[in-house]
């Protein structure tokens, strides 16, 4: 099964919390501008700190319609993984202290001045799911910020259209 952030179950990974990483916000646009979305997703789930190749996988042999990197409100987006074991949302739980020291070292780095790369998000039914990024969808939030960069894939064309124009 695929699920989101499941393979790291909560770790930071490698430094990830760098400017550094061949994963930014500017790969994610230039890839985006190529048409090379999925390529770029898959390539940054499977790569260390992401440690998703099962999601990776999934989606090289599923078609999908590919946004982004868009800018998305975080209340819109719904996580997936964390310690809350009453929200129906979390499908994926993470003890409490990996899942705060995973978060501890995002902050730092977001205090830094850090660009987290695009939470990797799904979209079913109107529901924009977190598959990848639960933990730098958290660290943005509890550092004030209103609205994370995303990268979101749908089922269908029909559906990335009505997101489209749902959106202006």
């Amino acid at each position: 099964m695929t699920g989101p952030d499941q393979a790291r179950q909560g770790s930071a990974g490698p430094d990830r919390t760098s400017n550094d990483s061949p994963y930014t916000l500017d790969s994610a646009m230039q890839a985006g501008a190529e048409d090379r979305l999925a390529e770029w997703a898959c390539e940054f789930l499977a790569s260390p700190g992401s440690d998703n190749a099962a999601l990776a996988a999934a989606l090289a042999y599923e078609q999908k319609w590919w946004l982004g990197p868009v800018r998305v409100d975080l209340d819109e987006l719904l996580r997936m993984a964390g310690p809350e074991v009453d929200d129906d949302n979390i499908v994926v739980a993470i003890d409490a202290l990996e899942w705060e020291r995973g978060l501890g070292a995002m902050g730092d780095s977001l205090a830094r001045g850090w660009e987290p790369p695009p939470i990797l998000v799904s979209a079913h039914g109107g529901a924009l799911r977190i598959e990848d990024g639960n933990h730098r969808h958290e660290a943005l939030r509890r550092a004030g910020h209103t609205h994370a960069w995303a990268i979101v894939w749908f089922d269908d064309e029909a559906d990335r259209t009505h997101y489209l124009e749902t959106r202006q």
